[in-house]
């Protein structure tokens, strides 16, 4: 967490839905707060699927650290993926944010962080890239994986 959001006392979180920003009292997450705009659920515990424009709001302005997955619907081993993400997501819901980038419908984000093999996953905080991995893993060692990185 960053200086402001620690004065401020709470997280900075994109809503999976309008992308607004909403901060969140850090000892409230697991209360399900809702989107004051939009009213949707903040942290829903599933994977979102990010655009350039969603990318923004979710990775580099909020500050709840993200998992982003960059991966193809033709690929193998990011589908194999999926299910791992989406237990990462359920698991971590109020500490993490699980993203999905279709590296075919957004070619550029894809080319900007230069992702070369998928699945590929980078892990954000606070706009900064903390960790990467390409390659498919199971649940376990994404665990200890996410637990390193965030430490």
């Amino acid at each position: 967490m960053n200086a402001a959001t620690e004065a401020a006392g709470g997280l900075l979180v994109a809503c999976p839905q309008c992308h607004s920003l909403v901060r969140v009292p850090e000892a409230r997450a697991g209360e399900h707060p809702k989107c004051p705009r939009c009213k949707a659920p903040l942290l829903t515990g599933e994977p979102v699927a990010l655009d350039a424009a969603g990318f923004v709001a979710h990775v580099q302005r909020a500050t709840l650290p993200v998992l982003v997955d960059f991966w193809a619907p033709w690929c193998g081993p990011c589908r194999m993926m999926a299910p791992v993400l989406d237990r990462a997501a359920a698991e971590r819901a109020t500490a993490l944010r699980v993203a999905k980038v279709n590296t075919d419908e957004q070619q550029q984000l894809a080319g900007q962080f230069g992702i070369r093999s998928i699945p590929t996953l980078i892990l954000f905080r606070g706009g900064r890239e903390l960790a990467r991995h390409s390659g498919a893993v199971d649940a376990t060692t994404l665990g200890r994986w996410l637990d390193r990185a965030l430490a």
